[in-house]
């Protein structure tokens, strides 16, 4: 039977300084039974840009509210325009030697399961098996009316149907997929309705402003319970939805290990903070272990 180790952390209120040592890392992972919480800077290195890493993009991009997408017609017609070009990027995107890492951690046994607040469904393509979507997926789409779900690359055939003389370069892909266009090209877009109903179709993702729904947010608290410890990968924690389970696990008395570049919102509730790039950490502690 693992025990698990004490790690010598007493709360104090104020962060612990960041480190590049993995050693506190690998004497965690190594007693198994830890929960993966990622963002999108595990991402990154596959060719998605993130929010608010040293490139994010919130700097340059405002993300579509999930006001905006249900209450304008214009709104949807520049999100669909956007989201139409910049979906085959997320699209051709390959995981990356972190997401083959966590894959490999979690089929030794030692990684209990994954949250990913990223929507690209990189982490199941590397291998890792019940990954909790918590922001849900590109790949899917759904009808805001019947809540029929269908397949984002049927819908991308149909888009170019109703579009055959539309052309646009990216000048910008974003992580949500969407992307910059010159706003002529926005503007000549033909939107395409549900097969099975004609209501309106959004991609089964949660929009800023918009709540995770309730039964995946209850299985990621379930999945945080029933772990040892909590592994936070790529996240700058700056939304509640990824926060709420850091802080859960701090107040059950759980280490919790955050790898990041920068700073996060969670790190006053760190057992341990390692600033590496994401890839090469994740690669020196599978093969540590």
């Amino acid at each position: 039977m693992r025990t698990r180790p004490t790690l010598t952390w007493e709360p104090t209120g104020a962060p612990l300084p960041r480190t590049t040592s993995l050693d506190e890392v690998v004497e965690v992972v190594a007693a198994g039974n830890v929960a993966v919480l990622s963002g999108a800077g595990l991402s990154t290195e596959s060719g998605i840009p993130d929010y608010r890493g040293e490139s994010g993009t919130l700097r340059r991009h405002t993300p579509m509210t999930y006001d905006e997408f249900v209450g304008s017609l214009e709104g949807r017609r520049r999100y669909w325009a956007r989201s139409h070009v910049g979906w085959r990027t997320i699209a051709r995107a390959e995981p990356n030697v972190g997401h083959h890492a966590v894959a490999a951690l979690q089929a030794r046994g030692l990684v209990s399961g994954v949250i990913t607040q990223n929507v690209d469904g990189l982490h199941t393509a590397a291998g890792s098996a019940d990954v909790v979507e918590l922001h849900g997926n590109l790949d899917r789409v759904i009808c805001l009316e019947c809540k029929d779900i269908s397949a984002r690359q049927v819908l991308d055939d149909r888009f170019t149907t109703a579009n055959p003389t539309f052309e646009a370069v990216a000048l910008q892909v974003n992580p949500d997929g969407d992307v910059e266009l010159e706003e002529h090209a926005v503007q000549s877009f033909a939107l395409v309705d549900c097969t099975a109903c004609e209501g309106v179709l959004k991609p089964d993702v949660v929009f800023f402003g918009e709540n995770v729904p309730r039964v995946r947010a209850e299985a990621c608290y379930r999945l945080v319970d029933e772990a040892d410890a909590l592994l936070v990968l790529g996240s700058s924690l700056t939304v509640m939805s990824g926060l709420r389970f850091v802080r859960h696990a701090h107040k059950a008395g759980k280490p919790v290990i955050i790898v990041n570049r920068g700073r996060t919102r969670g790190d006053e509730y760190a057992t341990v903070r390692v600033d590496l790039p994401l890839g090469q950490a994740l690669t020196d502690l599978a093969t540590r272990l």
